[in-house]
């Protein structure tokens, strides 16, 4: 009979310390604390401060990419004060080859012009229109910081100084000698003008922003 008890007695301690064990064992994991003051944190450690604070003004900023209009800043619209046959005229983009512009408004009708010199300086090349007319060379200018295009149709494109062909040009004179029957000389004077150039200068019209 004792013995019965002593191994009832072990089971039930058995049983107790199983139990114990496996409430242990579900007990819930505290969750990490959530307090990062006093963590490590490298902006806080003066050597590395020290070294941000001598360089910071040498950071380089990634400028955003470069639209058309950046790449060629003729493109756009302009309005003239000066020029009442064009007072209004667009510049476009050739579809396929991108150092080719077309300009429209023009009195002369849709003329193309072709990139020179970078960013902005075009030459107008000799050429028939869509209408049918003739046009002469010249050059065609984009002041990026006056905003202005100032072109010149009629005087050839200078490859060594495209400005310099609006520089006005004084009028050609000639002189002839001729001998009469009589045997004295007289002197006739030819005066032979140019032909005078068309002259363009216009404003760029910038879009205004819309804000909803």
């Amino acid at each position: 009979m004792k013995k019965n008890a002593l191994i009832m007695g072990i089971v039930a301690l058995s049983f107790l310390t199983i139990s114990a064990n496996a409430q242990s064992d579900t007990k819930p994991v505290q969750p990490a604390p959530t307090d990062t003051v006093n963590r490590w944190n490298p902006k806080n450690n003066p050597a590395v401060a020290e070294i941000n604070d001598k360089y910071k003004d040498k950071y380089v900023i990634t400028k955003p990419a470069m639209t058309t209009n950046d790449i060629y800043p003729v493109l756009g619209q302009y309005e003239s004060s000066t020029n009442p046959e064009a007072a209004v005229i667009t510049i476009m983009l050739d579809a396929e080859n991108k150092g080719i512009v077309w300009i429209t408004g023009l009195p002369q009708g849709k003329v193309k012009a072709m990139l020179r010199k970078s960013p902005a300086i075009y030459k107008i090349p000799a050429q028939k229109t869509e209408d049918g007319k003739d046009v002469a060379e010249g050059t065609a200018i984009y002041d990026k910081d006056t905003k202005t295009l100032s072109m010149i149709i009629g005087k050839q494109y200078n490859a060594a100084d495209p400005t310099a062909a609006f520089v006005p040009v004084p009028e050609e004179v000639t002189v002839k000698t001729k001998t009469v029957a009589n045997g004295k000389k007289t002197k006739t004077k030819n005066v032979i003008a140019p032909i005078k150039p068309w002259i363009y200068t216009g404003t760029k019209v910038e879009k205004a922003m819309v804000i909803n």
